[in-house]
């Protein structure tokens, strides 16, 4: 940034601090033109304190501020100092009632859905904690950042407006004038100062001059020095801004990426300073770099001083903001000052003056002048109401300046709408006197200009400019909606008259939609290109909810009601005034009736699916009905004029379009038109759109002879020709017709059939049938419950939403459905109570064709689990209400009967393809309707009346005389018995004993007796042969399943016999080889010994695998091909005691001794998939290949890193990045010589020090030999070599050399990827790393098994065990491939740790050495010694002694570190001879220690911290002897149960009581613990002046989580981002391992790592977990793993809604609270090591993972 040109930045003024607050204060008061001394004061300090450089100082600035201009206005305003004149202002002020807190982006939100009036209203946390409503049904949601808290707003809460807090407050809310409070003389003089500041505030930042102040600021001498400003825009990009910045400024990228963050976050930057030129220069870059694409960025050069001041002003804002929150005096003072008005008349007062210039200011000064606004007009009522109206009288002007101004809606005044029209006694005051209503939906129109010939909007030329505008325009919709949230209670006439005005332009608005986007059936081609649907109904989603409470808001007033119904008629006839003009007349005729209508086609004129005048007249219609003004003012309504046919003729249009679209007639329309209808139909839209199609067609039915509506209904859906000719049964003539029409007119058929159902069957609408709101949402509920179970979010989703985002869903979910909870994964269900399958509708009209098939298969399947017959009769409805009664003689009228007889006349000559099955469903439905109809009339009938509804005796009568066909009865009666309806069957069956009840019923009531018809009889007896024909079938299926399952389990016996061996070799593939010996008689009850010269003889066992790759079997043997299994090494803290450890240089760290904090250890898995080495090879280098090739062809990261060696497993595409050899057990290889004399331990470590020392001198002889070569031989003499050691012996390697290859391969792969280094097979290091691997994977199996109670041995998952197997065998065959004086002299420094020798000093002292390594690593390097030793002492004898050493060192590390506690409750049982032993051995550590050590604990306190706290590594070395050596484990460990301490000591040949091991050798042992206790760590540790790790290790877990989520979401609000000073995290994200809160996913905190910037997270991941972590984004409330820097996913978190479901990204907002299950879960796969290998399956799975940058997270 810096640059040469840049003048040196001057120091502060050092007159500044001199310069007296008091002093001048006082001059003030005496000063008779007030505002031109303050002004002096100004012009003269501001330019002197504020932009003195290129980089701004804000903290200095700030303070100097405060001294030398802030500060004399404070002393001034209290005529005192300012910290005594506050506080007695604040304690005579009463503190307020409202809690008016303004949220930060990201705080927590709540919402209470019972009792918040609309959904705006909300809480903060902590008066949310303090109310009532946080045991009701609330919402949480994170706010966006500018809202305040509503506690104490009584207009907001139906009920507990307070919170404990502000309710103390609320004690005299009478409405008295806050001033009295204050001294005269305080008023005055605040009154003065506010005017001033506020005035100079308001022209410094409104002022638009680049170079010159206003006069009275202007300084004497003017510098020439400048800023250029960069502006925010929404337009650019970060990653544009910054490219830009680094070449006009030539700054780094970390400077650019700074200056961008600023100029996102506040608004606006200075990029450069100094003179005039040199800024001008950097903007002329700026704006020709970002002018290609895009309009430029916007940069302005300005004067430093007019920063200066402007700095100043947002200062001085901020500062009135926080002086009123001293007194509710001081509050009203200032909203004075901003809403006086100015000399110049209309909009000059100071506020009016910030509004319309909003949309001029950057980004920082908005947010600072809203806020004031918010904590002065808005939390004074008295001034909220006349800031409410200056506001609604520039409205339109404000919504201009939004709809151009290129900032989001959030940075915009306009925005402050939600805090005014959402209060209801506002609302009212501005439709009243403002009328405001009318005035936001003319403003609407006004932006929508496009329009057609006929009026209507027009969106066709859609560019992307207008899709921003309309998207802009959509937010007065937004506004429209708040005023209409909360419906009137009382109406004045004002209130009438106004709202009518704004219905009068709400219908205007309507009309100009009704018709709009007309479409024209593609004929012969495909349509060209897909017109634009989405505006409109983008428009219509956004109007649904406003049509919906307009409709509300008329409901509520019966004159409203009635004026409205009649202009919205009026309306309608205006759109379709001209109704027959050029459509001509015709007449049709059916059955001897005659109508008379007009020729029109929907498949061949223009059709449109927007009618939304028609659409509200509906709604309005059934409002008269509901509200019963229909029977009471029939006088006042225009029914009379009503005409019927025109009132349905577009809505049936729109249901006859949708028709042909089923039938495939409109297929060349393209996708547009699809999408339209889906919409129509889909749950966001239906409400207004579909549905109230279908009430204005009962409208008109109601109105009108059914007869006629049903011959005009078959003339819209062109099926008029079909049953209008006489020879209608007759209608295929194959030659004729088309198979394709004939499938066409079938579809349409049907389509008409069911809307007749419809029609008929949708009473749920209270208004339209007697029934309450409730029972409707029911019966969605029923409906969409009967199609499968569901989940609570899935059920909210297929219900519409009112305006306050309700379905009304939980107030009836109990009565029709039963809650199922969800296990480990799932979420909880829905079920349907079984009761309510019988109000199950077939043809429920929400149903789509999908959802219909799927819930008619699922009734049908539960009706058969029931054993009932299988018939879905319709369901017995609720009455219509008057107005629509007659709706019911549909189903009776002529031309319906005539219909119905057709077609099942059509079903019994059952000719081909000319009826469907479905066709016949609908009419058998249709049938069922009726009958249910008649027989409701029956049971309701009134005395004397009688039943007008006569169905029963119609479809008894037979057909007229020409045809003389037979009656509908007749003709059931014979489909009855058709075998081809076998699924109607029952269907059927149920509407004859439907109408033999009636019949019954009929007869009762009436004397006259009907005549009997002949086919109940024939029925009821063809039904019982039926029911005994199926029992027998089914008798007989039965028979023959049991009979063919017995044989095949004969023949399965058979088999087994036969084949014994195989089964066994299988077994031992398959389970663990400890299972099988189990079996095996060989072992007999003798007790099983791991190792050691007693140790347990295990028979040879031959092992045979088969390669996945190529399919052939082998046998594992040392000579033969390798094979190996596929696996994956990892670093891994998951045991760490300490993460903050980092290897400074991993090329010179030596890795030989773990420090028992194991900060970083390397873990090997395995999926267990066996493959042969060179199958492998091949199959690893295809990958390599095919990834070389795709990286030319296109850069994706795959969810593998090929080139660091991984690949997927080919069977189970599990992560791998290297493999294990199989190998057989490697200790058997060596030869075994079982002496019986085998030395003890004293003897034995005299031996091996001889033999090191022996080494050490040879070694020391081959270097200098090879310096100067002469005088070696007689040195050769000296050397005593001990008896039987051969050091120049070398073993030949047993292995064959695939074998020997994969040994390196994975040893390499170990080194490399433990150490983070280059592989290098030679480096001395791999051994070391290999034996690491192996104790590190054997500890962290054990940790697993502890943790959750599970025995040692117990059956262990196959893939664990062969891996463990594998790695062991490798681990100790691993040496051969190595140099063996590089393993020789691992094993000297290994032993010299314990056993002290004079070549190896600085070797780390005993308590920072974890023993499990150093016994892993002293058994698996020992063999590279012993091969050399011909003396006969055996390999098992040197295994036993190194444990009993490595032991012996362990059990005195606890006591050094563990045993200090002193337990309270004694035992005060005599001690036995565990608790004597220790009590000794604890004396001579005292006094080796020097009496550093504590006084002595109680003996059986201390043996007790011995066995806990060697118990870990006991178990860790039974796992490790097991897979070394092969023998099986003793049965009593197999099983779960008490300690298995005397069990693992047997195994392990030790004395159960430890401490003999001290006894028996207690010559050498007190040397030993001499030695170690003589460290000067371990003196410095018995002092105090260091740690070490007390044993046993606690169990690492991950971090508590909180019950409650929004603590977690509370929490991340406070959190600030660590870089950029104080600001808002955007996405705070949370490592559940370590508990950092991080701020992810953002340009201020990447680092760099390894040469790359990355995000916080995968920074973090390499500090914390070794490029592994685990987070759980905070505001998104999900789990995020990360591996590395390309692998990362998302997972489900464990956080659960009431309703057994996880809300990823916080979208639905209920109360969410903490599973532990679930929480569990996570952890496992953390413990297991698995978190890797879950996201190579998440990405392999989805794609979409691996394209995300995972590193910038």
């Amino acid at each position: 940034m810096a640059s040469e040109l840049e003048p040196e930045v001057p120091a502060f003024d050092q007159s500044l601090p001199e310069c007296s607050a008091e002093k001048t204060a006082g001059k003030w008061l005496q000063a008779t033109d007030l505002t031109r001394e303050v002004y002096q004061h100004l012009a003269h300090y501001v330019p002197k304190i504020y932009c003195r450089g290129p980089n701004p100082v804000p903290q200095k600035e700030d303070t100097l501020a405060q001294h030398v201009l802030l500060g004399p206005m404070e002393w001034y305003l209290c005529g005192e100092d300012p910290t005594f004149g506050f506080s007695k202002l604040e304690q005579a002020n009463k503190p307020s009632h409202l809690c008016g807190r303004v949220f930060k982006v990201g705080e927590p939100t709540y919402s209470c859905r019972d009792c918040a009036v609309d959904p705006t209203c909300v809480l903060c946390m902590e008066c949310f904690l303090g109310s009532i409503h946080r045991d009701h049904r609330y919402r949480m949601t994170t706010s966006g950042g500018g809202g305040f808290c509503d506690c104490g707003d009584t207009e907001a809460w139906k009920e507990g407006p307070y919170c404990e807090k502000h309710e103390l407050n609320t004690s005299e809310i009478e409405e008295e004038d806050p001033l009295v409070h204050l001294p005269e003389d305080v008023i005055g003089r605040t009154y003065n100062i506010f005017a001033i500041m506020f005035h100079y505030a308001v022209e410094i930042l409104t002022w638009e001059k680049e170079s010159e102040l206003p006069a009275d600021l202007e300084m004497v001498e003017k510098s020439d020095t400048y800023y250029c400003m960069l502006f925010n825009d929404e337009v650019h990009t970060y990653e544009q801004v910054i490219y830009t910045l680094q070449k006009a400024v030539n700054c780094t990228q970390k400077e650019a990426i700074g200056f961008a963050t600023t100029v996102d976050r506040d608004g606006r930057r200075s990029v450069r300073y100094g003179d005039f030129q040199y800024c001008e220069q950097a903007k002329s870059v700026i704006v020709r770099n970002t002018s290609r694409q895009t309009k430029p960025l916007k940069v302005q050069v300005m004067h430093s001083s007019i920063v200066a001041h402007q700095n100043f002003g947002l200062k001085l804002l901020s500062w009135l903001g926080s002086i009123i929150g001293y007194s509710d005096g001081l509050r009203r003072i200032l909203c004075q000052v901003g809403l006086q008005e100015g000399p110049d008349g209309e909009n000059s007062s100071l506020v009016d003056r910030l509004m319309l210039n909003d949309s001029k200011l950057w980004k920082g000064a908005r947010s600072v002048y809203h806020q004031l606004f918010m904590s002065s007009l808005l939390m004074d009522l008295k001034y909220k109401k006349l800031f409410a109206i200056r506001f609604a009288k520039n409205y339109e002007r404000l919504q201009s300046d939004y709809v151009t101004d290129d900032h989001d809606r959030e940075f915009s005044v306009a925005d402050l709408s939600v805090q005014i029209f959402t209060v209801p006694s506002l609302a009212r005051m501005l439709i009243t006197e403002e009328n405001l209503l009318t005035i936001i939906i003319k403003t609407f129109m006004d932006h929508l200009r496009h329009r057609d010939a006929q009026g209507r909007f027009q969106f066709e030329r859609y560019t992307a400019l207008q899709a921003f505008k309309f998207r802009r325009v959509q937010s007065l919709i937004l506004d429209l909606k708040y005023m209409l949230i909360s419906k009137p209670t009382e109406w004045s006439d004002d209130l009438r008259q106004k709202f009518l005005e704004g219905f009068d332009a709400f219908l205007e608005l309507l009309k100009c939609m009704q018709g709009m986007d007309p479409i024209t059936r593609q004929v012969g081609q495909h349509i060209e290109m897909e017109p634009e649907w989405e505006a409109a109904f983008t428009l219509q989603m956004k109007l649904t909810h406003v049509i919906s409470m307009m409709q509300d808001w008329c409901a509520s007033d019966e004159k409203v009601l009635i004026e409205a119904y009649k202009k919205c008629l009026a309306v309608l006839m205006r759109c379709h005034g001209g109704f027959t003009d050029d459509e001509q007349p015709i007449t049709l005729s059916i059955c001897g009736h005659s109508v008379e209508t007009i020729r029109y086609c929907v498949s061949q004129e223009k059709v449109s699916i927007h009618l939304p005048v028609s659409r509200l007249l509906a709604g309005l219609h059934v409002l008269l009905s509901k509200s019963e003004v229909a029977y009471k003012f029939p006088e006042l309504l225009p029914l009379s004029e009503l005409s019927p046919p025109v009132l349905i003729e577009h809505p049936l249009r729109c249901l006859v379009l949708c028709a042909q679209v089923h039938a495939g007639m409109w297929r060349r329309n393209g996708f547009s038109l699809v999408n339209q209808i889906y919409y129509y139909h889909n749950v966001k839209c239906r409400r207004e759109m579909f549905d109230k199609d279908i009430i204005m067609l009962q409208t008109g039915v109601s109105m009108m002879d059914p007869n006629h509506f049903l011959m005009i209904m078959l003339s819209r859906f062109e099926l008029d020709q079909i049953f209008s000719s006489p020879d209608c049964g007759k209608r295929v003539n194959s030659e004729l017709t088309h198979k394709d029409v004939v499938q066409q007119n079938n579809t349409l058929i049907e389509e008409m059939l069911y809307l007749i159902i419809m029609l008929v069957g949708e009473r749920y609408s209270p208004g339209v049938g007697q029934v309450s709101a409730t029972d409707e949402i029911k019966r969605e509920i029923i409906h969409q419950l009967s199609i499968k179970p569901m989940a609570h979010s899935e059920l909210v989703k297929s219900l519409p939403e009112d305006e306050n985002k309700e379905t009304g869903m939980e107030t009836v979910i109990e009565a029709v459905a039963h809650f199922k909870k969800p296990g480990l994964t799932g979420r909880g269900m829905y079920e349907l109570k079984p009761e309510c399958a019988k109000e199950f509708n077939l043809y429920f009209y929400h149903f789509s064709r999908a959802e219909q098939s799927k819930a008619e298969e699922a009734q049908r399947k539960l009706k058969r689990q029931n054993k009932e017959d299988t018939a879905l009769p319709p369901p017995v409805p609720p009455p219509f209400c008057p107005l629509f009664a007659s709706l019911v003689n549909i189903l009776q009228s002529e031309v319906m009967l005539y219909i119905m007889r057709t077609i099942l006349q059509w079903a019994v000559e059952h000719n081909g393809h000319a009826w469907s099955e479905s066709m016949l469903q609908r009419v058998l439905h249709l049938i069922g309707m009726a009958l249910q109809e008649e027989k409701q009339h029956l049971e309701n009938v009134m005395e004397e009346h009688v039943v007008t509804f006569t169905f029963t005796q119609k479809i008894s009568k037979p057909g007229e005389a020409p045809n003389n066909s037979p009656s509908i009865l007749a003709m059931l009666e014979t489909l009855q018995n058709a075998p081809y309806l076998e699924v109607h069957k029952d269907m059927i069956r149920w509407i004859l004993k439907t109408f033999n009840a009636i019949k019954k019923m009929r007869e009762s009531s009436s004397t006259s007796p009907v005549a009997e018809t002949e086919g109940t009889v024939m029925e009821e007896s063809s039904r019982d042969k039926d029911k005994a024909e199926r029992k027998r079938k089914a008798e007989i299926a039965r028979l023959r399943r049991e009979k063919i399952m017995a044989q095949m389990s004969e023949m399965q016996r058979h088999f087994i016999d036969e084949n014994k061996e195989l089964f066994q070799q299988t077994l031992g593939l398959d389970a663990s080889n400890a299972a099988v010996l189990d079996h095996s008689p060989m072992v007999s009850d003798t007790t099983l010994t791991a190792l050691g010269p007693a140790q347990t003889q295990v028979p040879k066992q031959r092992q045979f695998v088969t390669c996945i790759l190529c399919q052939e079997e082998q046998e594992v043997k040392v000579e033969s091909k390798a094979m190996v299994l596929a696996a994956f090494v990892q670093r891994s803290t998951v045991l760490s005691k300490n993460r903050s450890k980092v290897i400074q240089d991993p090329e010179t760290y030596d890795p030989l001794f773990m420090h028992p904090d194991l900060s970083c250890g390397t873990h090997t898995g395995s999926c267990g998939h066996i493959m042969h080495a060179h199958c492998w090879q091949r199959y690893f280098d295809s990958v390599q290949a095919k990834e070389q090739r795709r990286q030319q062809r296109l850069r994706l990261h795959t969810s593998y890193d090929v080139e660091n060696g991984e690949f997927l497993c080919p069977l189970c595409e599990c992560l791998s990045n290297t493999v294990i050899p199989l190998l057989l057990p490697p200790r058997s290889a060596c030869s075994r010589l079982n002496f019986s004399d085998q030395p003890n331990l004293t003897q034995w470590i005299r031996t091996i020090s001889q033999q090191i020392k022996t080494l050490q001198i040879l070694r020391k002889e081959e270097s200098i030999s090879n310096s100067a070569s002469s005088k070696n031989s007689e040195n050769m003499d000296e050397l005593q070599l001990p008896e039987g050691f051969r050091p120049d012996f070398h073993p030949k390697n047993p292995y064959s050399d695939s074998i020997k290859e994969m040994l390196t391969t994975f040893g390499t792969a170990t080194y490399k990827v433990g150490l983070k280094v280059h592989p290098n097979e030679e480096d001395p290091r791999v051994p070391i790393m290999c034996w690491g691997s192996c104790a590190y994977t054997i500890q962290s199996i054990e940790r697993i098994l502890s943790d959750e109670d599970k025995p040692l041995f117990g059956p262990l998952p196959c893939r664990l065990d062969d891996c463990l197997r594998s790695l062991t065998r490798f681990a100790a065959a691993h040496w051969t491939v190595a140099l063996l004086s590089v393993v020789q002299e691992h094993f000297c420094k290994l032993f010299a740790s314990l056993v002290p020798d004079v070549y190896h000093g600085d070797l780390p002292c005993i308590l920072d050495i974890d023993m499990f390594h150093l016994l892993v690593g002293l058994v698996l390097a020992f063999p590279a010694l012993h091969c050399q030793d011909f003396s006969g002492i055996s390999l098992g004898t040197g295994d036993l002694h190194i444990f009993h050493l490595v032991t012996m060192a362990h059990i005195i590390q606890i006591l050094l570190t563990s045993c200090t506690e002193e337990d309270s409750m004694d035992q005060e049982t005599p001690a036995g001879e565990e608790e004597l032993a220790v009590l000794a051995l604890y004396k001579t550590l005292h006094q080796c220690t020097g009496r550093a050590l504590k006084e002595t604990p109680s003996g059986w306190h201390l043996w007790r911290s011995v066995r806990a706290g060697v118990l870990p590594f006991l178990k860790c070395s039974a796992l490790f002897f097991h897979y070394l050596n092969g023998v099986p484990s003793p049965p009593e460990m197999q099983v779960s149960g008490t300690s298995h301490f005397e069990h693992l000591c047997n195994y392990l040949s030790l004395p159960s009581n430890l401490i003999r091991l001290f006894q028996e050798n207690s010559e050498i042992t007190k040397l030993l613990i001499e030695s170690w206790c003589q460290n000067l760590e371990v003196k410095r540790y018995l002092e105090g002046g260091r740690d070490a790790v007390s044993y046993p290790r606690e169990s690492n877990k991950l971090i508590d989580l909180p019950e409650d989520y929004s603590s977690l979401i509370n929490q991340a609000s406070n959190f600030s981002c660590p870089k950029s000073g104080g600001d808002k995290s955007r996405a705070p994200t949370l490592c559940l391992v370590c508990g950092t809160l991080l701020c992810s996913q953002s340009y201020c905190c990447q680092t760099e790592l390894d040469g790359e910037d990355v995000g916080a997270c995968t920074a973090h991941t390499y500090s914390c977990g070794s490029g592994v972590g685990i987070f759980l984004r905070v505001r998104e409330c999900q789990v995020l793993f990360l591996a590395g820097k390309t692998k990362g996913c998302f997972y489900s978190p464990p956080y659960l809604d009431d309703y057994g479901e996880t809300d990823q990204g916080l979208r639905r907002g209920n109360p969410l609270h903490l599973c532990k299950e679930r929480f569990k879960k996570i952890q496992k796969l953390w413990h297991q090591h698995s978190v890797t290998e879950e996201i190579g399956h998440a990405q392999e799975a989805n794609q979409t993972l691996v394209g995300i940058d995972w590193q910038h997270l």
